[in-house]
């Protein structure tokens, strides 16, 4: 299996028990950025996704896509299935990631890419009315 196909498995059966293999797929100084964070380093990447697991009950990722490129890029398609803690309502957003990878196969570049409003502030019944009030407001003739 090449290094994109071992990582979305790994990706796949990612949980908060076995963060502590990230460093077979990372190299040391990889970076990660998504619409919330933006960091450096596999301590730092584990941290944010020992985060995801510890807030979001019954997180599990599924890739529904994967488009190896050229020159070490690849791009994986997901889901991310998760109870929504203030609603308690199953919910799955949607994104892309960028990946680069080194020679050795791990990841040095793990760049996320989804929309958290539509996906995550769009849901949330206070934040959906102002998100709707506030584009009929500045849709609105003047």
């Amino acid at each position: 299996m090449n290094a994109l196909g071992a990582l979305c498995v790994y990706f796949e059966n990612l949980s908060a028990h076995n963060l502590d293999a990230l460093d077979t797929y990372y190299t040391a100084d990889a970076r990660f950025k998504d619409p919330f964070h933006e960091v450096t380093g596999v301590a730092a990447i584990r941290a944010i996704l020992r985060h995801t697991f510890d807030k979001l009950p019954g997180a599990r990722f599924r890739v529904t896509g994967r488009f190896p490129g050229e020159g070490g890029h690849a791009v994986i398609l997901w889901e991310m299935d998760f109870i929504m803690p203030v609603t308690r309502q199953p919910t799955t957003i949607r994104g892309a990631t960028h990946l680069t990878f080194a020679t050795d196969g791990k990841v040095t570049l793990h760049r996320d890419y989804w929309d958290a409003a539509e996906e995550l502030y769009g849901r949330l019944p206070v934040l959906k009315w102002l998100m709707r009030a506030l584009a009929r407001q500045a849709a609105a003739p003047r």
